[in-house]
C-alpha cells in the first residue's frame, strides 16, 4: 500500500528533482524537529516565560501554500511540561514565583465549551489553563448528531409560537455555522438534507420554511434550498418509501467530526499559549476572603489520574464548563445549591453506508411522538437519531435496547419495505447526555433555559451550561467576557476566535490528498481519510508511517492506519486505548465490533509509545471492552482474554465458511443479535450442507415437502416456533399449498434468519406495541435536535 522512498532513489534525479526531494524529505525533517526543536518556530521556548509567547500564532508562522506540506510543523508541549506548569513550575521543572505561577483563568472541563473558552482566553492574551477529568470530548461533545446547524425545528417553533428567543437562537446558530465551516474546513462540510413530502399541502409549507431558513442566515448563508419532484427525489434517495411520495425539499446545513474538532480546539489553544491537560481531575475548590471579607474561588485542588499526584493550582478565577457534571462542581462551591442540570439522553445509531446516499442526508419531520429523526452519512457510516429521554448523569451511559429499537422502528417508517433494517445492522449505538439547564435565579426554577446559561455564584465561580456544539464559540465569547468582568482581568485584546483557524487548517486544501498519494504512495481511501481528519497535519501522520513502517490498516474495512495511533499519543495527548479508538480515530463510533477487533494492535502500539508494562496493557484492553459495551456491544465481550486475542496464530481461520460442517444452528445465540450477519461462518456451512442433501438435481432448488426434513436435520424445532412454521414460509414467499413447488436457497436462508432473530430479539420483547419512551416534551427540550 505504501512505498518506502530512500535517499539513493531520490538523489538519482539530481537538481531537476529538487522540488520532489523537498517534499519527500519532509517526513525526515519532521522527525529531526523532535530531537532538535527550533524554539522560535516549533515550540514555545522553555527558557522564556509563557507570557512572552502569547501573541505569537505558532500555527500561522508554519503555514505554506494550500495543499503543500508545511515548511515546518509546530509541536505541542509534552504532557509532562503541561503538568509542570499546572504545578506552578516552568515547563522544564524550574521554580517560579507565586505571581508567575498564578493563572488568569482556570477552566474545568475539556469538552466543546471548556476547550472553546480556553482558546478564546488564550487568543485574547490571557494566561489560561484547562483540566479535564477524563479525555477531551469524553462526554457529550463526542456523542452529538454531528450537525453544525441553526435548527429547522427551532425555526418552526419560533414562527408558530411567535417566540423571539427561539428566532434569535436560530439566527445566532446560523451565523456560527458559517464561522465553523471557515475556521476548521477540513473537519466540517456542507451537507444537503432531504425532507420527504407525502402530502401535497406540505410541499409549499416546507418550501417556505426552508427559504426562511436560508433568508435568516443572511450574509452567513451557505448553499440555498431547492425542491425536487417525485422521480428526482427517488433518484437522489433510492431507499426512500415510494408509496404516497409527492416530492421533497432539500436544504443545507453543516456537519463535522465532533471529537476531532474538540481535540483540535484543545491543541490550538496550546499553540496560543494555553496549558491543557486531560486525565487531571478537580477534587475541590480553593477559596480565600477578599478585601471586603467575602469568600472568593481562587483555584482548585487537582489530581493527575495517570500518576496519582495531587496539588493545588491558583487562578484569579475559575470557570465551570463540565456540561452534565456542572452540578458536581457547583456543589463544591455551594453544597446546598439545587441542581441546575436536567439531564436528557440522546441515543444515536450508526448503520452501514449502503442505507443512505454518500452525499445526502434525510430528516423525518414527523415521528410518532412529534420529534424529528435524522438519517445522515458520516465518516463512511450512517448516523440515525435521536431520542430525548429523562436520564441520570453518569460518565458512560448505555443506550437501552428500547431506545435503539424505537429509532429503528422510526427509520423503517420512511424507508422502502424492500430495505430491511435489523438490530444486527447497527454497527454502533451510543447515548449522549444533553445538559438542559434551569436558571437557579429565575422565578420558576422548573423551567428549562432555551439556549445556554451563564451563572455566577456568590463566590465568583462562573458556570457555562446548556447550548449546543454549533454555538460553542459564541458561548465561549460570552463566558470569557463575563469572567473578565467578574475576575477583574485586564484583557489585552477583544475576542479573536471568529478568525482563528484551528490546527491543520492553514495549508489544507480539498485536493491535498493527491499530494499525499504521490509523495507517500498511500492508497486513495486512506489519503482522503487522513486529509479530511488531520488537515495539513496529515503530512505528519504519513511521515510517521513512512519512517516507522506503520502503514498497515488497523481494520480491513476502514482507512485507519497504525501511524494514527502514534500521532494521537505524541501530538494529541491520547493516554488510553479508549482515547484512541473513540475520540482520535472514531472507530468505536463507526463500528464497535471493528474497534474490538482492532484493540490488540492499538494497545500494542500505545504500549510501545508509552512504555506500558504487561499489566497496564491488560487493564487498557479491559477498560476498552467495558467502554464498547456502552457503544452497543453485549456484556459478554468482557469475558475475552487479552493474551488470547493478541496471540492470533495457528488454528483454522475464523469467519471462513466450512462446507463440510454437519453441525446444528445455535438458535439461542444472543451474540447474533449484535452481529451484522445473523449466522456465523460455521452455521452458514451447516445450512449449505443440509440444503445440498435435499438438492437432488444440484440446481440450487429443493421442494416444499423437503423443508421440514431439512429443518429437522439442522435441529430447528419447527413445531415449537411461536408464530408457527407457515408464518415464516409465507414471509419468505414460499407456496405452501403445493408440496412439489420449487424453493430457492435464498428463500430458505432468509426464513432461517427470521427464525433465529425471533429467538434472540430481546428488544422486540421490551418494546411492546404502543410502548413509549419517557421523552421530555418538545415544548421544553426543543425536540432533541
Amino acid at each position: 500500500m505504501w512505498r518506502q522512498p530512500t535517499a539513493k532513489k531520490v538523489l538519482r534525479y539530481g537538481a531537476a528533482g529538487s522540488a520532489t526531494v523537498a517534499v519527500a524529505y519532509g517526513g525526515y525533517s519532521y522527525y529531526r524537529q523532535q530531537k532538535h526543536p527550533i524554539s522560535s518556530l516549533l515550540r514555545l521556548d522553555r527558557a522564556y516565560p509563557q507570557s512572552m509567547a502569547l501573541n505569537a500564532d505558532q500555527l500561522e508562522s508554519t503555514s505554506t501554500a494550500l495543499g503543500q506540506r508545511p515548511h515546518a510543523f509546530w509541536s505541542p508541549p509534552t504532557r509532562s511540561e503541561m503538568i509542570n506548569e499546572l504545578k506552578g513550575l516552568g515547563r522544564d521543572g524550574s521554580p517560579r514565583t507565586d505571581q508567575e505561577a498564578e493563572f488568569d483563568i482556570l477552566v474545568i472541563g475539556g469538552g466543546a465549551s471548556g476547550a472553546g473558552c480556553t482558546l478564546d482566553a488564550a487568543t485574547r492574551g490571557l494566561r489560561v489553563a484547562m483540566v479535564e477529568r477524563d479525555d477531551f470530548a469524553s462526554g457529550t461533545s463526542s456523542k452529538s448528531t454531528k450537525l453544525v446547524h441553526g435548527g429547522v425545528r427551532y425555526l418552526q417553533k419560533a414562527i408558530m409560537g411567535l417566540d423571539y428567543e427561539q428566532w434569535k437562537m436560530v439566527r445566532e446558530a446560523l451565523h456560527e455555522r458559517k464561522t465553523f465551516l471557515k475556521i476548521a474546513p477540513y473537519l466540517s462540510n456542507e451537507l444537503p438534507i432531504l425532507l420527504p413530502v407525502y402530502k401535497w399541502w406540505q410541499l409549499p409549507y416546507f418550501w417556505v420554511g426552508c427559504k426562511m431558513y436560508d433568508l435568516l442566515a443572511g450574509k452567513q448563508g451557505i448553499t440555498g434550498s431547492y425542491a425536487l419532484g417525485r422521480s428526482k427525489t427517488l433518484e437522489s434517495f433510492p431507499m426512500l418509501r415510494e408509496e404516497g411520495l409527492v416530492g421533497s425539499l432539500v436544504y443545507f446545513d453543516g456537519q463535522h467530526n465532533d471529537a476531532r474538532m474538540n481535540a483540535a480546539l484543545a491543541v490550538t489553544a496550546a499553540a496560543h499559549g494555553a496549558v491543557v491537560a486531560n486525565h487531571v481531575e478537580v477534587t475541590g475548590l480553593v477559596k480565600e476572603k477578599d478585601s471586603e471579607g467575602h469568600e472568593r474561588v481562587c483555584g482548585a485542588k487537582l489530581r493527575d489520574n495517570e500518576t496519582g499526584d495531587e496539588w493545588t493550582v491558583r487562578a484569579k478565577g475559575v470557570i465551570n464548563a463540565t456540561g452534565p457534571f456542572s452540578d458536581a462542581i457547583l456543589k463544591m462551591d455551594e453544597p446546598r445549591m439545587g441542581d441546575i442540570v436536567a439531564p436528557s439522553s440522546g441515543v444515536h445509531l450508526v448503520l452501514p453506508s449502503y442505507f443512505s446516499p454518500k452525499s445526502m442526508g434525510m430528516l423525518d419531520p414527523a415521528t410518532t411522538d412529534g420529534r424529528v429523526v435524522f438519517f445522515l452519512p458520516w465518516e463512511g457510516g450512517v448516523v440515525a437519531g435521536t431520542t430525548d429521554t429523562v436520564c441520570k448523569v453518569e460518565a458512560d451511559p448505555k443506550p437501552s435496547e428500547t431506545e435503539i429499537e424505537w429509532i429503528l422502528s422510526e427509520i423503517r417508517r420512511f424507508l422502502s419495505p424492500e430495505v430491511k433494517i435489523r438490530r444486527g445492522d447497527v454497527l454502533s449505538a451510543w447515548s449522549g447526555i444533553r445538559p438542559l439547564v434551569r436558571d437557579p435565579k429565575a422565578a420558576n426554577t422548573k423551567d428549562l433555559v432555551r439556549n445556554h446559561m451563564i451563572h455566577v455564584s456568590d463566590a465568583g465561580l462562573v458556570t457555562i451550561a446548556g447550548g449546543k456544539w454549533t454555538t460553542y464559540r459564541e458561548m465561549a465569547k460570552e463566558t470569557i467576557d463575563k469572567a473578565a468582568e467578574e475576575f477583574g482581568l485586564t484583557v489585552p485584546r477583544p475576542c479573536q476566535t471568529e478568525s482563528v483557524r484551528l490546527i491543520g487548517s492553514h495549508a489544507w486544501s480539498d485536493k491535498m490528498f493527491i499530494k499525499l498519494i504521490q509523495t507517500f504512495g498511500v492508497d486513495a481511501e486512506v489519503a482522503k481519510h487522513l486529509a479530511h481528519n488531520y488537515g495539513d497535519r496529515a503530512w505528519a501522520v504519513c511521515a510517521l508511517a513512512d519512517r516507522g513502517g506503520d502503514a498497515q490498516r488497523l481494520h480491513a474495512r476502514y482507512p485507519f492506519v497504525d501511524a494514527e495511533v502514534r500521532y494521537a499519543v505524541q501530538y494529541e495527548y491520547a493516554l488510553s486505548a479508549v482515547d484512541v479508538i473513540a475520540r482520535r480515530l472514531r472507530l468505536a463510533f463507526l463500528d464497535a465490533q471493528a474497534a474490538r477487533e482492532s484493540l490488540p494492535r492499538v494497545v500494542s502500539i500505545m504500549a510501545d509509545e508509552l512504555k506500558w508494562p504487561a499489566d497496564r496493557q491488560k487493564l487498557e484492553h479491559r477498560k476498552a471492552l467495558q467502554f464498547l459495551t456502552t457503544m452497543g456491544l453485549p456484556d459478554s465481550i468482557l469475558s475475552e482474554d487479552y493474551e488470547l486475542m493478541d496471540a492470533g496464530a495457528g488454528g483454522e481461520r475464523s469467519g471462513v465458511v466450512n462446507l463440510h460442517t454437519t453441525g446444528t444452528l445455535n438458535l439461542v445465540d444472543p451474540a447474533s443479535y449484535y452481529r451484522r450477519g445473523v449466522f456465523s461462518a460455521d452455521e452458514i456451512g451447516t445450512i449449505l450442507s443440509a440444503f445440498a442433501e435435499f438438492d437432488v438435481h444440484g440446481d440450487g432448488h429443493i421442494e416444499v415437502k423437503d423443508i421440514e426434513p431439512l429443518l429437522t436435520a439442522i435441529k430447528v424445532p419447527a413445531a415449537g416456533l411461536a408464530q408457527g412454521l407457515n408464518a415464516y414460509l409465507e414471509a419468505a414467499k414460499i407456496n405452501v399449498a403445493d408440496p412439489a413447488a420449487s424453493v430457492e436457497f435464498e428463500q430458505i436462508f432468509g426464513m432461517l434468519g427470521d427464525i433465529k432473530e425471533s429467538f434472540n430479539a430481546k428488544a422486540k420483547e421490551e418494546v411492546k406495541a404502543g410502548a413509549k419512551l419517557n421523552q421530555i416534551p418538545t415544548s421544553r427540550s426543543g425536540g432533541g435536535v
